[in-house]
C-alpha cells in the first residue's frame, strides 16, 4: 500500500458547494428533511428559503458525501417537495470547514 496516500488524500477532499433548488420547495418542510439529510452525511452548512420561492444554502463536507447530497438536492427532497431544477455553483475545495453544523436559517 505504498504511494496511495495522496489519491486517498484527493478522494477525501472537502468541497464547499452553494445550491438552490426551485419548485415546490417552501412549505413543504424541505429545509427541515434537507437538515436532516445533511447530518445523515455528516455535512454542515445551512438552508434557508428565499423570497422568491426557492430553497438555497451551501453545503460543506467530504467530496464524496457532498455529492450524494447534491444528487438528494436534484432528485429526493422532502416527500411533498416537487424538485423542478436544483443549481449549484460556486464548487470550490477547501482545507477546513467553515460552519460547526447544518443550520436552518430565517
Amino acid at each position: 500500500a505504498g504511494g496511495g496516500g495522496v489519491a486517498m488524500a484527493e478522494g477525501e477532499g472537502l468541497l464547499s458547494v452553494d445550491y438552490e433548488v426551485s419548485g415546490r420547495v417552501q412549505g413543504v418542510f424541505f429545509r427541515k428533511y434537507t437538515q436532516t439529510e445533511a447530518k445523515r452525511l455528516g455535512l454542515v452548512g445551512w438552508v434557508q428559503n428565499t423570497s422568491h420561492g426557492t430553497v438555497q444554502g451551501q453545503i460543506q463536507g467530504p467530496a464524496a458525501r457532498v455529492r450524494e447530497m447534491q444528487e438528494w438536492l436534484r432528485k429526493i427532497g422532502s416527500p411533498q417537495s416537487r424538485i423542478s431544477q436544483a443549481d449549484f455553483n460556486n464548487e470550490k475545495k477547501i482545507v477546513a470547514l467553515e460552519h460547526q453544523d447544518f443550520k436552518i436559517l430565517k
